[in-house]
């Protein structure tokens, strides 16, 4: 989920029972199709709240879609208004008033997760405009009939992101490569992964590269550590360089700036062996040696869609969740230095995810120890279930809102808790967009 949660205030519980009523909550569904008030297209004019500009990966990322969205559509320039570098505060609330009041906005688009909670806030104010809250997670239970979340399947390109890193894992074991200092005392290989929060978006996608990895070379481990923000260019390379002096082999990364490939091309060419996973953005400018692939969003897809949905006079759904099925993600252009046979393996993945023959998460691919149950009960409340052999048999998720300003966990909306294990595979972003995939497996390390 992107960016870190604004405090929840009181008034906002109070906004919450004037604007949007006592209705029962929606159920958590993406199918939901009964938010977001549509205005008719001769009225559309669309209001962009944005936490970052074209500097940052994340936002250019969004940035992108849009316009393919425009072009798409033939939306003149006039209909779209951008609203940059606006922080994770009341300014954005402020931002969506003065696009409503001001410019004549009929629908609101934020793309940080930050954004959020003040996003509700204007929907409770403004109910016939239509909110969507990019990377949100609790627009079903809000109460809001204007108010929608939106997110990609990107855990499904960071896994296919994975398999290029491990064909270059498999590659360089062979070649010899792999030394004694690139190894833990298990024998397994380092590799090293650059996140930004212990959220559930960067514990799914982590976790979703290691298991695309280890499809390809299972003996591998991983260290993660977090820099506790989205975008800092320092901080990402400072973290990529201790993974090198560690060991590590293979750096990934849930970080916005080209701060860690390009910590990696450095070593690269001072001789360490040593190579990168991006997001968001091709790294090869950076990283023209290190960079292998980037996994990535492909948000013109959700644009186009909602944007069109306002063009029709319909609503858009209340979550919205989409992944290689509908190419609305992607890794980026594999670099020279991929292995032999990468494109063909790619390709095989992407048409294994397409038809359901490989699920990210499926249960058989990983195994949660003891330690690891009490972590994950700890980190997200979830409770584990495994067999004998430390496979997972049943996790159950409380998808409910709390705010955690005030130290201990103030319920805010209250929502299903749900069986998140289906058909032998955690079913993520199944019964919301945004991702809720918190467990901590065996073979991956957070250290702080």
């Amino acid at each position: 989920m992107k960016k870190l949660l604004a405090l929840v205030l009181a008034l906002c519980m109070v906004f919450v029972l004037c604007a949007c009523g006592t209705a029962e909550p929606q159920a958590e569904t993406s199918d939901a199709e009964d938010s977001a008030a549509a205005a008719p297209s001769s009225d559309v004019k669309i209001g962009v709240i944005l936490v970052g500009d074209e500097t940052e990966g994340y936002t250019l990322a969004h940035m992108e879609g849009i316009e393919e969205a425009m072009d798409a559509l033939d939306l003149a320039d006039d209909q779209v208004i951008f609203k940059k570098s606006i922080p994770e505060s009341s300014e954005c609330y402020d931002t969506a008033q003065e696009l409503i009041e001001s410019d004549g906005c009929t629908a609101i688009f934020s793309n940080s997760y930050g954004h959020q909670n003040y996003m509700v806030q204007a929907a409770e104010d403004y109910e016939d405009v239509a909110f969507v809250s990019m990377t949100g997670d609790f627009a079903a239970i809000s109460g809001c009939d204007n108010f929608s979340n939106a997110f990609t399947n990107v855990y499904e390109s960071r896994y296919v992101s994975g398999v290029v890193a491990g064909l270059k894992l498999q590659e360089l074991d062979k070649a010899g490569e792999i030394k004694d200092k690139n190894k833990n005392a298990d024998g397994t290989v380092k590799v090293g992964y650059v996140g930004a929060f212990n959220y559930a978006e960067v514990v799914s996608g982590y976790t979703a590269f290691y298991l695309g990895l280890t499809s390809i070379y299972p003996n591998a481990s991983m260290e993660v550590d977090y820099t506790n923000s989205w975008f800092d260019v320092d901080k990402e390379a400072a973290m990529a360089e201790k993974f090198i002096s560690d060991g590590c082999i293979i750096i990934s990364q849930h970080a916005d700036s080209t701060g860690a490939p390009s910590a990696c091309q450095k070593a690269l060419k001072d001789g360490t062996t040593v190579y990168s996973v991006g997001y968001n953005v091709d790294m090869l400018e950076v990283a023209p040696d290190a960079a292998l692939t980037s996994a990535g969003n492909v948000w013109g897809v959700y644009y186009t869609y909602a944007f069109q949905q306002l063009l029709d006079g319909k609503p858009i759904k209340t979550d919205w969740a989409e992944g290689y099925n509908e190419d609305a993600v992607r890794i980026t252009e594999l670099g020279d230095s991929c292995a032999e046979g990468t494109e063909e393996k790619v390709e095989e993945v992407i048409a294994g995810l397409k038809d359901g023959s490989i699920q990210v998460f499926d249960t058989d691919s990983f195994t949660v120890s003891e330690e690891n149950i009490a972590l994950t009960k700890e980190k997200s409340g979830a409770v584990v279930t495994t067999d004998a052999d430390g496979h997972v048999t049943s996790v159950k998720e409380d998808l409910s809102y709390f705010d955690f300003s005030s130290g201990a966990p103030e319920l805010v909306y209250e929502g299903k808790t749900i069986e998140a294990i289906k058909d032998g595979a955690f079913a993520e972003s199944d019964a919301r967009s945004a991702p809720y995939f918190n467990l901590r497996i065996d073979g991956i390390t957070e250290l702080s």
